[in-house]
C-alpha cells in the first residue's frame, strides 16, 4: 500500500485471516464507504423522505437487510449532518453494516431489551424503532461523557421506549439475572472494520490489545448471558476482524455456559466464514454459525455477528 503504511505485526495477521483475498482487502480499505442513512420511520413515512431527498437530487438505493436503510449518491456525509431532517431526527446517518445487529435480534414491540454498551444510540434507536416505541430498552454505557451523545439521539429522534444508564455492564448479570428477553452486546473492539472511515485503527494498533479487549468482551457477554432469561436472546457483535475478540469470544460462553449459536440469514450480503481455530486454539464447533462481513466483498464495513440462544440458567 503506498499511501498508507500497515504495521507488519498487522499486516501479517492479516494475511492468516484473509489469505489470497488479502490484496483485494487492501484495495478495499483505501475506497471510501459511500454515504448511509436509516431513515427514523418513528417520525416520518419511508416515501416521505426519498420524496426529500429526491427534490435535492439525491439518489437513494435501497440497503437489502434493512427496510429503511439507504445508500445516499449526490451528497458527502458531512453535508447530510447539516440537513433539517437531520436535526428533527427524520434521518440517522448510519454505516450499513452498523444496521445488521438490530434486524437480526429482531426485538418485539412486548420484550425487555438490555443495549449493554450503547453510545452513541446508534442500535438502541434502531431497536426502539423496530419496536414501535414499545416494550422497554435499557441502554446503558460506561462512559459519563459518551451518554451526551446517547441522550441526545435518544432525543432527537423520538424515542420514548428507552431507560439510560451508566454503569458498569459486567455488572447486570448480577444486579439483574435473568430479566431480558433479548441483550445486544456491541462490544467495545479494536475497530479493524472502520478503517474505510478512519485510518485510526492502523495507527494505534498494538498486539497487547487484543488479549486486553477480549478479558472486557467475554465480561460482558458473560454478564449479557446471566443478565438474559432462560430461552432468551443474546446479540453479540464486533467491527473487527480479530479472532481473539470475535470466535474466540463466543467460543468461551459455548465452553462453560449453556448457551448455543443459532444460524444468522441476511438478504443481500455475501457473509465469509468463521475462523475456527486460531493460534493453535480449536474453537466450539457451533462457532461454525457465526458470521463474518468484510468490506472487499461488500459495500460496508467489516463486521462480526453471533446469535446465541441462552438454554438454561
Amino acid at each position: 500500500m503506498s499511501d498508507l503504511k500497515v504495521p507488519e505485526g498487522l499486516l501479517s495477521r492479516w494475511q492468516r485471516i484473509f489469505g489470497d483475498e488479502l490484496k483485494d482487502f487492501l484495495e478495499a480499505i483505501k475506497t471510501p464507504l459511500v454515504p448511509s442513512i436509516r431513515v427514523n420511520t418513528l417520525k416520518v413515512r419511508v416515501e416521505e423522505m426519498i420524496s426529500l431527498f429526491s427534490q435535492r437530487g439525491i439518489d437513494c438505493r435501497k440497503i437489502p437487510w434493512c427496510p429503511y436503510g439507504f445508500w445516499i449518491y449526490g451528497c458527502e456525509e458531512e453535508n447530510i449532518g447539516n440537513f433539517w431532517e437531520h436535526f428533527v431526527g427524520l434521518i440517522y446517518v448510519q454505516e450499513p453494516s452498523s444496521m445488521i445487529p438490530a434486524e437480526i435480534l429482531n426485538p418485539e414491540s412486548k420484550d425487555k431489551v438490555l443495549d449493554i454498551a450503547a453510545a452513541p444510540g446508534s442500535k438502541t434507536t434502531h431497536m426502539a424503532q423496530i419496536m414501535e416505541n414499545r416494550g422497554a430498552i435499557v441502554a446503558n454505557d460506561i462512559n459519563p461523557k459518551r451518554l451526551k451523545a446517547l441522550t441526545n439521539n435518544i432525543e432527537r429522534l423520538g424515542v420514548v421506549n428507552v431507560c439510560v444508564t451508566c454503569m458498569d455492564g459486567r455488572r447486570f448479570g448480577k444486579i439483574l439475572p435473568s430479566s431480558f428477553d433479548k441483550v445486544l452486546v456491541d462490544a467495545p473492539c479494536s475497530a479493524e472494520g472502520t478503517i474505510r472511515k478512519s485510518y485510526k485503527a492502523i495507527y494505534n494498533w498494538h498486539e497487547w490489545a487484543y488479549k486486553k479487549l477480549s478479558e472486557t468482551q467475554k465480561a460482558l457477554l458473560i454478564s449479557a448471558f446471566k443478565a438474559t432469561k432462560p430461552g432468551g436472546l443474546i446479540l453479540y457483535s464486533t467491527c473487527t476482524f480479530s479472532p481473539e475478540e470475535n470466535e474466540a469470544v463466543v467460543s468461551y460462553i459455548l465452553e462453560h455456559y449453556d448457551a448455543e449459536t443459532e444460524g444468522i440469514d441476511i438478504p443481500g450480503i455475501e457473509v465469509s466464514e468463521p475462523i475456527l481455530s486460531w493460534n493453535g486454539e480449536d474453537f466450539h464447533p457451533d462457532v461454525k454459525r457465526c458470521i463474518r462481513i468484510y468490506p472487499h466483498k461488500n459495500e460496508v464495513g467489516g463486521f462480526f455477528v453471533a446469535k446465541i440462544r441462552k438454554l438454561s440458567f
